[in-house]
């Protein structure tokens, strides 16, 4: 009886000490690992990396350049003094002419299209605006030397300086006191005036001989 017993006692006690065995291994099986272990991955492991360099970039295609615009080219007559009256006469044509900002023909001019437009007719190119008009040529530096031909130029208000806003053309020069002069007034359209008429005398600020 005491050996039945014995025998009884030591199966459960084999028993028990089975089941306590498998359950401490289950307890150390994290999901994770149980998860690797099912689809044959070897486990990660977490951990800081150094951040990823950013991948080396290709140098920038070379930038086409165009050559720069060229300047214009302005053909010069090569006997001015004979083209002088000319130019006046052709300039003479466009009177009464009414005034168009940008205009260039005798529908409608403004005062450098005038100067472009008289020395296009007689096959002569020179720059159509009119601040690159005042720096065209050579700049005569005393009234007393004005003479036919030459361009004036005026600036917005009497007595100040500014940009050049006006021009013209010198048809006539009779004495020290008249020199006449053709342009497009904004008002009156193509016409002749003295630059030593109130009005231009105080906004007259250069001469140029274009040739």
């Amino acid at each position: 009886m005491n050996k039945r017993i014995f025998l009884s006692i030591f199966s459960i006690t084999c028993i028990i000490l089975l089941q306590t065995l498998s359950s401490c291994d289950t307890l150390r099986k994290t999901p994770e690992k149980s998860a690797s272990r099912k689809s044959g991955q070897r486990p990660t492991l977490m951990s800081r990396r150094a951040p990823a360099k950013a991948p080396a970039r290709r140098p920038a295609p070379a930038r086409r350049t165009t050559p720069a615009a060229s300047k214009p080219t302005y053909s010069r007559p090569t006997n001015t003094s004979a083209d002088i009256p000319e130019v006046v006469e052709v300039a003479r044509t466009y009177t009464g002419t009414p005034y168009r900002s940008g205009g260039n023909d005798k529908n409608g001019i403004d005062c450098s299209g005038l100067i472009c437009s008289v020395y296009s007719e007689i096959g002569v190119k020179v720059p159509r605006i009119s601040w690159q008009q005042s720096e065209f040529g050579q700049e005569v530096s005393k009234l007393e030397d004005i003479r036919a031909g030459d361009w004036l130029f005026f600036v917005p208000e009497a007595g100040k300086e500014g940009y050049v806003s006006h021009a013209g053309i010198v048809t006539d020069v009779r004495n020290t006191q008249e020199i006449i002069f053709i342009h497009a007034s904004t008002s009156r359209g193509v016409r002749e005036d003295n630059l030593f008429s109130t009005y231009f005398k105080g906004r007259f600020v250069k001469a140029m001989r274009p040739f």
